[in-house]
């Protein structure tokens, strides 16, 4: 894949920056501005993205390759490059290409990259693909008080949907620039459909009859749960907890047919299985009812305590994948937009499947339903009748129950294979590098360079996700936090003959360059994405690929061996993802005033990687990088 998604929050109405332009830095107030009724008309007004010049980006990727690849490496993409962009040669041509498309599409990347990062993507969804996000433990350890705070989670959900149904979000701003608000029309009722060889996605949200329901699905049995009174108003969290009740009394046992386990399949896969599935109509009304509820409700059975394993990477695990078809694999639909899951322990969450948008959306939804579990609506609740939630049926046939028990043996497998640890970071939070004048992300993404490079005295491609939602459709592009500064920086961080001095010097200039590199990302101004709308501009146009891209210094540039993604929240919680590549780290993480809480991934099957080793190289990294500061003067630049 071309790098992971921008997860990040920013303020709503008039804010100021945080010493750089990056919405990665940036938290919500807690009073919000509303601009009523002005959705597109806003969207309108945002600018298109440009296309960068390409002598530019030329430059900038030569720059990016200098600390990942061999010198001769080096010298062979430079001369690659030179005939890629003389006067009349092929970048040329493409470049001129790409700058005509985007003046006819609204935004010249936002479709290519839905197909080819997510839609045409062939990996299983889960783990792969789709993130899981990790609460804080809730105050309740019995199902009482799971299906209470379920029926107040889905109120609050409810609560939220009113301004995405009257178009009356608060619209968001990055300095003085308003930001794209497109994605949070796509989070409800939306769900991605299974294909042969590339899937889609469906959003009924707009549709002339918007559904009036969500999925619940309790020991592996989906039911549909009708969410409005017959005036239009949404349930009460009392009315909602006396349907929860009736669901959770009718599936008291494990359903042995697991039909939900089916999306955890790859996706070509679950595509033919889709297609044999939905043949008969029981099964396809059944599927059809998941696919269009407003979001799905897991209720989920307990998880083990794995030795070893804190209760907050259990909780990971739990919200990324379920544990496995025992455990709660099969008690989702992974390819349902977002899904939040409550566990009987206390441990909640959600998963969310990542073509329709990236993390702001999901983190605004989660920060505003986490308050509103606090202060629930204590409107009086309506004494009247309420229909008894239908159980969803599905006729099994035997070659069905035979891609089932191949499901169930996949996900195990890819279970097995995943470390998942989080960490809580309580030594300091972002309010210290701040007190330094540094951007926490910069500072952050400094101390994953310097972690790496003790474990492997070599610099990686690293990725981290900027988003683009400045311009109209706005998705993400790849801040690459690698640079000739960090590698001067992490080269001479344990290098005794170094003095301390010149050891902050060069940390303040790999802060200084990644906070540059993230600006240019955040201004359209990257050049990940413009490296691969030329490539996708030479397959539309059937020209043959240029050699740039079948170099090797291409290869080891988007080899992402770190994965990186910064989720602030208002929230106390973490998201987690899985590696993009088999020899790599994902690592997600959301600084807290005094604390920072990391969720580090790796793939058991490669020897070379260890999430746990690399966590604590993490905290080592940053607890040194910080005893540079406190103990040496700051240098003059």
């Amino acid at each position: 894949m071309w790098g992971f998604c921008a997860r990040t929050t920013v303020k709503m109405g008039t804010m100021k920056h945080c010493g750089l332009l990056n919405p990665c830095h940036l938290k919500k107030p807690v009073s919000l501005t509303r601009v009523t009724g002005r959705f597109l008309t806003h969207q309108k007004g945002l600018p298109t993205l440009p296309v960068p010049p390409l002598q530019q980006t030329c430059e900038r990727y030569l720059s990016a390759l200098e600390p990942i690849v061999e010198e001769d490496e080096l010298m062979h993409t430079k001369e690659l490059l030179g005939d890629f962009q003389k006067s009349g040669g092929v970048g040329e041509r493409l470049q001129r290409a790409l700058e005509r498309r985007a003046q006819n599409h609204e935004n010249w990347l936002s479709d290519w990259w839905v197909l080819t990062a997510y839609l045409d993507y062939r990996m299983p969804v889960v783990i792969h693909s789709s993130p899981g996000l990790v609460l804080p433990h809730m105050n309740f350890s019995d199902k009482w008080g799971q299906m209470r705070f379920a029926a107040q989670l889905i109120a609050g959900v409810l609560d939220f949907k009113i301004m995405i149904d009257n178009e009356t979000l608060p619209i968001e701003y990055l300095g003085e620039k308003p930001l794209c608000m497109d994605q949070y029309y796509k989070v409800l009722s939306s769900c991605r459909i299974p294909g042969l060889k590339r899937d889609s996605v469906i959003n009924n949200a707009k549709s002339s009859r918007p559904p009036k329901h969500i999925t619940v699905v309790h020991n592996f049995q989906f039911f549909v749960l009708d969410v409005y009174n017959s005036n239009g108003s949404p349930l009460t969290a009392d009315q909602l907890y006396v349907q929860l009740k009736r669901i959770c009394s009718t599936s008291q046992e494990a359903s042995e047919e697991a039909v939900g386990i089916l999306t955890t399949l790859p996706r070509d896969s679950w595509g033919r299985t889709y297609i044999n599935l939905t043949k008969d109509t029981t099964n396809k009304e059944s599927v059809q009812a998941i696919q269009t509820s407003i979001f799905i409700v897991c209720l989920d059975g307990a998880m083990p305590q794995e030795p070893g394993v804190t209760s907050r990477s259990s909780a990971a695990i739990q919200m990324l994948h379920g544990g496995g078809s025992q455990w709660n694999s099969a008690n989702r639909w992974f390819d349902k937009t977002l899904q939040f899951i409550i566990g009987e322990d206390g441990t909640c969450g959600a998963n969310y499947e990542h073509a329709p948008a990236e993390g702001p959306p999901i983190v605004a939804l989660i920060d505003h339903v986490v308050e509103y579990t606090k202060n629930p609506d204590s409107g009086q609740t309506p004494m009247v009748p309420l229909p008894i939630p239908k159980k969803l049926c599905f006729n099994i046939t035997p070659e069905i129950k035979k891609d089932i028990e191949e499901a169930k043996e996949r996900m195990n497998e890819l279970v097995q294979d995943l470390d998942m640890r989080v960490i809580l970071f309580d030594h300091f939070g972002k309010n210290f590098p701040k007190s330094h004048k540094m951007s926490p992300d910069a500072f952050i993404q400094m101390a994953l360079q310097l972690a790496y490079y003790r474990m492997y005295q070599h610099c990686c491609a690293t990725y981290e996700s900027a988003s683009l939602r400045m311009f109209r459709l706005g998705r993400t592009d790849t801040i690459r936090s690698a640079s000739s500064a960090s590698a001067a920086f992490v080269k001479a961080f344990d290098d005794p003959t170094k003095q301390n001095t010149e050891k902050v010097s060069l940390m303040e200039k790999a802060v200084t360059a990644h906070r540059s590199y993230t600006n240019m990302a955040v201004g359209g101004q990257a050049i990940d994405r413009h490296l691969f709308g030329l490539k996708m501009q030479a397959a539309e146009d059937r020209i043959p690929l240029p050699d740039v891209y079948t170099d090797t210094s291409f290869s080891k540039a988007f080899h992402f061996r770190l994965s990186t993604s910064q989720v602030p929240s208002k929230t106390d919680c973490v998201m987690c993802f899985g590696p993009v590549v088999p020899d790599g780290y994902g690592v997600c993480y959301n600084p807290m005033n005094n604390h920072i809480n990391f969720a580090v991934s790796a793939f058991k099957a490669c020897k070379e990687t260890d999430a746990s080793q690399l966590a604590n190289a993490i905290k080592d990294a940053l607890l040194d990088m910080k005893t540079l500061l406190i103990q040496s003067p700051r240098a003059k630049l």
